[in-house]
């Protein structure tokens, strides 16, 4: 009975293992530091990670589908550029509308080389991060981008709250229940998988694996829209660089969250512990006063593991 129990523990340990060791990260930095554990900077962590979750979301569908969208960030920095841009030309909510139209049309575009012309989907979405990182520079003409009005009800999104919760936490969260519940409990959603898994198997069982891969795409493109949306409505400005380094911090998180580099496997809500953990780390590391060279050498650490753990787990199961 007792060994049964262990087993038991052991198994919860394992599925659970991602969220006890982001309970662990904050632990940490909330018994060194008064600064970390003030309902401020709690608030202020939610706010820093909304943009990078969402974008987590849409990545782990490209990851589970057995590929990878290194463009997001710059396209990214295109999407926000475009909506500040437009909001005072158009209105917020026209440019609102082109911009996720923007985010999506990228991924229509990664998506048909990838999933269609079966290209590989690193060296396809290396030469989209440049096109779109050019596309921005050229829209902006490398000028610094921002809003007439910088107290528009736009700005709200990214600043304003509800009661003590921001706004912007409150659509990363409906975004992130929407993006699992339909991972976990659609049908397309379980043809993601089954593609990222076996997608010869897949096309021998009727499955449209081509299809597949391009949504999971212009899923990615919509999480990046939205993103961008969160992103420049909390500064009312934008650059056409804003997005730099971001594909780094959302990968890193779909990693962390336990998503399987080979495709198959994941989940949207581990995703968001993954990205909280990542968010911890910065947010304590910036209190405590770690330079911020040292920060990135701790990050790719905390990468590198999460890999080293995920490509082990991997061969176990395969002997």
């Amino acid at each position: 009975m007792e060994s049964q129990s262990n087993k038991n523990f052991l198994t919860t340990l394992k599925k659970q293992g991602i969220v006890l060791a982001m309970i662990l990260v904050y632990l940490v930095f909330f018994v060194i530091s008064k600064q970390f554990r003030t309902f401020d900077n709690f608030i202020l962590l939610f706010r820093q990670v909304a943009t990078i979750a969402v974008m987590g979301a849409g990545m782990t569908y490209v990851i589970i589908g057995g590929n990878f969208d290194l463009s997001v960030g710059s396209l990214l920095s295109l999407c926000c550029v475009i909506c500040i841009d437009l909001h005072d030309k158009i209105g917020p909510i026209p440019a609102m509308i082109v911009t996720i139209i923007v985010g999506m049309a990228s991924g229509i575009v990664s998506g048909y080389l990838c999933g269609y012309l079966r290209l590989n989907s690193m060296i396809v979405t290396l030469g989209m991060m440049n096109v779109l990182q050019a596309l921005a520079m050229m829209y902006t003409n490398g000028q610094f981008v921002q809003m007439a009005d910088s107290n528009a009800w736009f700005t709200q999104i990214g600043k304003g709250s509800v009661g003590p919760v921001p706004i912007s936490t409150i659509i990363m969260v409906i975004f992130i229940i929407i993006m699992g519940y339909y991972l976990n409990r659609s049908v397309y959603g379980h043809q993601v998988m089954s593609v990222g898994g076996n997608d010869e198997a897949c096309r021998y069982s009727g499955i449209n694996d081509k299809l597949v891969i391009l949504k999971t795409f212009v899923l990615s493109g919509l999480s990046t829209a939205i993103g961008a949306i969160l992103l420049c409505s909390r500064g009312a400005s934008a650059q056409c660089t804003i997005g730099e380094s971001y594909e780094f911090d959302v990968i890193s998180g779909v990693i962390l969250g336990g998503a399987s580099l080979n495709g198959g496997s994941g989940s949207v809500y581990k995703t968001f512990v993954g990205v909280m953990i990542l968010g911890i780390l910065d947010n304590g590391f910036v209190i405590i006063g770690l330079p911020y060279y040292l920060q990135w050498v701790a990050q790719c650490i905390v990468i590198l593991i999460a890999v080293y753990i995920d490509i082990m787990t991997k061969r176990k199961k395969g002997a």
